[in-house]
């Protein structure tokens, strides 16, 4: 990939393979994905090492969800690129994922997802995602140091197999986002807790790309998650898999298929300044040859795709600032599904929690509350929402850039 002062100075143009996929069909999905990495080279080319490396495979493993969900990627596009890498040489293979919950081990979200069938088929191991070590980063913008699970420290590389979904705090989740699965445990809610703003969360999840530089992102988006993401939003067919060696092109590209503005998409922008990548002059490499990222968004993309557009109180909301209080969004419990589990509490990172159970139903002590969603991202009952205030929702009607 070139250097991050020639993607800074406009010289580099990134390229994304875009294949279109109409179900998990276990041979249509392989095919895409072949498709895919020819149109950009080839797998060894795009990984750059030799077939003995250790290559980590890191599908989204976020909670256990059942693949028609769309909450994690599909075991259908991890078997498939594990095949592939198989084909090519790439025998030094292992698997895994430190999933947001504290209180079940990686492998069986694994084994829930049908990630782990896929991998055995393989005979690709799961890797050592339940214990960390400490890593020094000193030119990290925001984030000096992490905790990562050691299988990342161990490996030569890191082959990201993300999903097309939407996120509460970041607006998407796709390849910048997935990386955060390489750090350990509960250490993932304590940087919550630390980068509690989307801004500052997103050089957090930039940082941490610079330091890991993933060989190679898959997207998973045959079945999307639209809405409520990224666990209780709703599968939305976009019958796509994309690929490609730049995490923020990738991104960009799926905000671009959405219709919702790179820009505005804190890991995007924090990804564009810290020269991880960038999501402007995109190439969109598909069968029929290369097309510009407008015209793949004409030919290939859904804008009635329920994602945040609007642009909340920056740019054109500046002006209006002492209004933030009552602008802002917030986490709600939908008391007809809550059943007092408690794992909103758990995975709270607030010193003190700004989430109790009480009665048998979660309740939210709004004023400790930081607003990072960590609770709604994590409810397994989809019991939790983000909601707007009234004037919140006037606001992006009127004062939408």
């Amino acid at each position: 990939m070139k250097n991050s002062e020639e993607k800074r100075e406009g010289q580099y143009r990134p390229a994304v393979a875009l294949v279109r996929c109409g179900s998990y069909d276990r041979e249509e999905v392989e095919e895409a994905v072949r498709k895919a990495f020819e149109l950009l080279g080839g797998l060894k080319e795009l990984t750059g090492l030799s077939p003995e490396s250790r290559l980590v495979m890191k599908p989204n493993l976020l909670s256990r969800s059942a693949p028609e969900r769309a909450c994690t990627t599909h075991p259908a596009v991890f078997r498939a690129v594990g095949r592939l890498l198989k084909e090519e040489g790439f025998e030094n293979l292992t698997y895994g994922d430190s999933p947001g919950t504290p209180v079940v081990k990686p492998e069986r979200v694994a084994e829930e997802c049908g990630i782990k069938e896929a991998a055995d088929s393989l005979k690709i191991p799961f890797g050592k995602f339940d214990s960390g070590s400490q890593v020094e980063f000193p030119k990290g913008r925001t984030a000096k140091s992490f905790i990562l699970c050691d299988e990342i420290t161990d490996c030569d590389g890191i082959i990201n197999i993300c999903k097309m979904k939407t996120h509460q705090l970041e607006r998407i989740t796709g390849a910048m986002k997935n990386i955060f699965g390489c750090v350990f445990g509960i250490n993932k809610g304590a940087s919550h807790a630390k980068y509690p703003t989307a801004e500052s969360f997103g050089r957090m999840i930039a940082d941490l790309n610079s330091l890991l530089k993933p060989r190679l992102h898959i997207m998973d988006g045959i079945l999307a998650m639209e809405g409520n993401g990224p666990q209780s939003g709703t599968p939305k067919k976009m019958g796509l898999i994309l690929v490609s060696k730049d995490p923020v092109a990738l991104d960009g590209l799926f905000c671009r298929l959405v219709d919702l503005r790179p820009e505005l998409v804190p890991t995007n922008v924090s990804g564009k300044e810290q020269g991880v990548g960038t999501y402007e002059n995109i190439e969109v490499v598909t069968e029929e040859g290369s097309i510009s990222a407008d015209e793949a968004a004409r030919l290939y993309g859904d804008r009635s795709f329920s994602v945040e557009r609007s642009a909340e109180y920056r740019g054109a909301l500046k002006p209006v600032r002492f209004l933030a209080p009552f602008l802002e969004k917030r986490p709600v419990v939908k008391k007809e599904k809550c059943i007092g589990c408690g794992l909103c509490v758990r995975v709270c990172p607030v010193e003190g929690k700004a989430v109790k159970v009480e009665n048998g139903r979660a309740e939210y002590d709004y004023g400790k509350c930081i607003k990072c969603y960590c609770c709604q991202e994590m409810c397994p009952e989809e019991a939790i929402a983000v909601r707007k205030s009234l004037l919140a929702r006037i606001a992006d009607r009127k004062w939408r850039m």
